[in-house]
């Protein structure tokens, strides 16, 4: 398992971008680092190689959310993710890599369309008075999605944006709901064998990163337009979905 020049500068801006997305976004780019890793390695050992980081990314972040979080919306939102996490933990024991980069590329393309089209949206719509099946849902897919590329976030943002929370409610809950199933993901993946030595040495390699990126998410995003931000690495999200899928469907 080996990354070249242009695999580890790719990897690292990823988890840059993750650990800002985690700060001040509440991990709404957080599935950019797997697929960007898949181009190189497999996704297996991508999604293995990013867990250990964004389980330290999550300890920073709930040191400095701790006390804003929601935990009314938790109750609803993590249960619900734990059964998409089994769900997504059963097809990572049968599915091929090949099958895995397909299902990659189609939610790395999906999400990337559903940020672009939410781009010129309002940051908060409806009522308020969403029903629990729609929180349900949201948790379930969050859970099924981050198990199989640590891209939980686009459905759980589109169920706390129906909630109207304000800005730093609505980030510290979605910190608070990734640190419980990353944690909940971590005996799965022991489960079926994810881990070894080599991912292991990578995520201690690129741990180093963490901070700086947690540091550039509480600071640069209070000086620089969110708009562009967003359109970059949704774009990249996008072609890395691209890649993926026709990795998978040439291989």
């Amino acid at each position: 398992m080996q990354l070249d020049a242009l695999g580890w500068v790719v990897t690292a801006v990823a988890i840059l971008l993750t650990g800002i997305s985690k700060a001040g976004l509440g991990g709404a780019l957080g599935g950019l680092a797997v697929p960007f890793m898949s181009m190189w390695i497999s996704p297996r050992d991508a999604v293995a190689v990013v867990l250990p980081i964004l389980i330290v990314m999550d300890v920073v972040g709930i040191r400095v959310w701790r006390g804003k979080a929601q935990w009314s919306e938790l109750r609803h939102l993590i249960p619900a993710a734990l059964l998409g996490i089994a769900l997504g933990t059963l097809l990572f024991g049968v599915l091929s890599d090949r099958m895995v980069k397909l299902a990659l590329g189609v939610i790395a393309i999906v999400f990337a369309a559903d940020r672009l089209l939410r781009t010129g949206a309002p940051a908060c719509r409806g009522d308020g008075g969403v029903p629990r099946a729609f929180a349900w849902a949201c948790g379930a897919t969050a859970g099924f999605t981050s198990t199989l590329a640590h891209a939980g976030g686009p459905p759980v943002m589109a169920y706390l944006l129906s909630r109207r929370l304000p800005k730093e409610a609505f980030v510290a809950t979605s910190v608070f709901f990734f640190t419980a199933i990353n944690l909940a993901k971590l005996p799965f993946y022991l489960g079926i064998g994810l881990f070894s030595r080599d991912t292991l040495l990578m995520s201690a390699m690129l741990v180093p990163l963490v901070p700086l990126g947690v540091w550039l998410g509480l600071r640069l995003l209070r000086r620089i337009p969110e708009r562009p931000f967003f359109l970059f690495a949704t774009w990249a999200l996008a072609l890395s979905g691209v890649k993926l899928l026709w990795d998978g469907v040439a291989g």
